[in-house]
This record gives structure tokens, sequence and C-alpha cells, in this order.
């Protein structure tokens, strides 16, 4: 392939003939941002998948894959944010290409978490001690409902909260790996995760949301008074 977008089809001795000559691949600026938007979203899908792939296979280890695939998981959003008039549905898309990449469709689509995060397999780091992850937890878990009494209920802008409040708990060794509180802020991220970056939750959702994290802060308070 050229750098002008082209493809050159030579004769080569000893081979069958083909005809020269060039096939381009876009005939303007726009197109071939398009062509290159394409090609970015396939390599970033198929690296997702060898991944996830090398993870289950203990290739990498869990500290290396988080890095990775949370790096991965942002620049699918923001390329798929650019590009969804002209991709719509990437399982379309896939499928359109013969993807066969049903881990990277779980992590990119419909999760948004590494797999550490999501089933709380990471261990705790020695440098983050549980007094400040108690710290942190209670900070977010405010935020977060201070954020909604403020009407601030765009996915934009609550998500980031939450996955904070995920990695916050995470930190806090003595939490159960199914720590129910932790669980429920999960599915939102997941749920909110699938929305457009603009989009706003219904009032009723708002109001549940913000009635689960005042109940899973209220939990949280209560197994720390327990310890």
């Amino acid at each position: 392939m050229q750098s002008q977008g082209t493809l050159r089809r030579d004769a080569g001795a000893g081979t069958s003939t083909l005809s020269q000559g060039e096939f381009k691949l876009w005939q303007n600026k726009k197109d071939q941002a398009q062509y290159e938007s394409y090609a970015d979203l396939y390599a970033i899908i198929k690296t997702t998948e060898k991944l996830e792939r090398a993870f289950v296979r203990d290739a990498i280890n869990a500290e290396q894959y988080e890095e990775a695939c949370g790096r991965l998981i942002g620049q699918f959003k923001i390329l798929w944010a650019s590009m969804k008039d002209t991709v719509p549905n990437v399982e379309q898309f896939m499928s359109d290409y013969n993807m066969q990449c049903p881990m990277a469709a779980t992590r990119l689509l419909h999760s948004g978490l590494p797999a550490t995060v999501e089933h709380r397999t990471k261990q705790n780091r020695a440098n983050d001690p549980e007094a400040l992850g108690v710290a942190e937890t209670v900070q977010h878990f405010i935020t977060a409902m201070d954020s909604l009494k403020l009407n601030l209920a765009a996915v934009d802008q609550i998500c980031p909260i939450l996955l904070d409040l995920i990695n916050s708990m995470d930190k806090i060794a003595t939490l159960p790996p199914d720590f129910p509180p932790r669980e429920k802020v999960r599915l939102w991220y997941s749920k909110m995760y699938q929305k457009p970056a603009n989009y706003e939750l219904p009032e009723d959702d708002v109001r549940q949301l913000m009635y689960e994290l005042e109940a899973s802060y209220n939990t949280f308070l209560a197994t720390l008074r327990k310890k």
C-alpha cells in the first residue's frame, strides 16, 4: 500500500501477468480519515481480543493486563464517539469484517472495565494502605451523590466518579470480593458505559441511583464499624 492511499499491482517475472494500475482507496481527505478510523477501530478490537486471551492463559500478569486494557477501553471510547455516524453498531462492524472477537466485544461494548476490576481479581498493592482506600471510598460516595443532587447526571459526568469508587473499594482488602455495594456500583457503571457520553439519566434512573448509592454508603459504613 502506498502512502497516497493506492494499491499497485505489478506483474512480476515468472508469475501470471496482472494488469498494472492503481486502485484508490479514497478520493478526498474526508474519505481518507474514515478509512483510517476503520483501521484503528479494527486494530483496537483485535488487540483487545489478544490481550484478553493472553490474560486468561496467564501470559501476562494482572497489573500489566489492567494497564493495557484500561488504555484500550479509553481509546475505543474516544474513537467510537467520533465515528458513530458511520459505525452506529460496532457488533455489526465486527460481523461485516468477520471479526471473531467475543472477548473484545464483552470488554469494550458491555463491561467497560478490565476483568481484574470487574471481578476484583487484582492483588492490593503494598503502597495502597487500607486507610487510604476507606478515605477515598467515602469521598467518592459523597461526590457521586452530590453530583446527582446538582443534576449532573450525564454519562461523562457520572461514569468517572463511579469508576473511581470501584477502584477505591478495591484498595480495602478486608471487603469481601462479592461486597454488595461494589457490585451495585459496578452494574450502574456498566449500564451507563454503553450509552453516549452526553446521555443523561432519566429522572426515575437518577432517583434509583441516588437511592442505591445512599443504601450502599450506609452498608459500607456499617461494615467498617463491625471491624
